[in-house]
């Protein structure tokens, strides 16, 4: 979560994150958020947002009808303060710290686990067993696939990463040979 763009985020994640928790509505925010973040990083959203020949008011326009009937008045008014104060490229690192605030409320922490191959279900749900014992704490699992590992699983949570993984062994292994 360390970007470039952590400290402009933060006080608009925790505003944000405040009314959500003051109105009861922390899952409606964090799909909001998640929704226009994707569309800021699309790339053909990113040539506009990026071209100084499109006026401040044409891209709130652009945005807000992409946010069509899935942001409510509120996440249109964070969308046009963003755009107002050319900040709308952070929109990707106010959704993520609002998702580190919220899980940090619900005792909950993002886990994710990169393998080789596609897990099954069974194998998750192990994992995932696992993790709650280990850190004492709820799970959300997001899985990618990743064949460059060979084999085996690279865990990351929070801070702690767990690398499990055959290419992990072998760097460890290339290390202690001094190779």
């Amino acid at each position: 979560m360390a970007t470039e763009y952590s400290s402009i985020a933060r006080p608009y994640a925790e505003a944000v994150f405040s009314h959500a928790i003051d109105k009861d509505n922390l899952a409606n925010w964090s799909e909001m958020l998640e929704f226009m973040a994707t569309a800021v990083v699309d790339e053909a959203m990113s040539s506009v947002i990026g071209n100084p020949e499109f006026d401040k008011e044409s891209l709130t326009k652009l945005l807000l009808d992409i946010g069509g009937g899935r942001i409510n008045d509120e996440c249109q008014n964070l969308v046009k303060l963003l755009v107002v104060n050319n900040r709308v490229t952070v929109l990707p690192e106010i959704s993520a710290q609002f998702e580190a605030l919220k899980n940090q409320n619900e005792g909950a922490i993002d886990v994710v686990i990169t393998s080789a191959f596609d897990m099954k279900p069974a194998q998750e749900k192990v994992i995932t067993e696992a993790l709650k014992k280990k850190f004492s704490s709820g799970i959300n699992i997001s899985n990618n696939t990743n064949p460059d590992l060979i084999g085996g699983i690279h865990i990351k949570a929070g801070d702690v990463v767990i690398d499990g993984s055959i290419k992990g062994q072998l760097q460890k292994l290339a290390n202690e040979l001094g190779i």
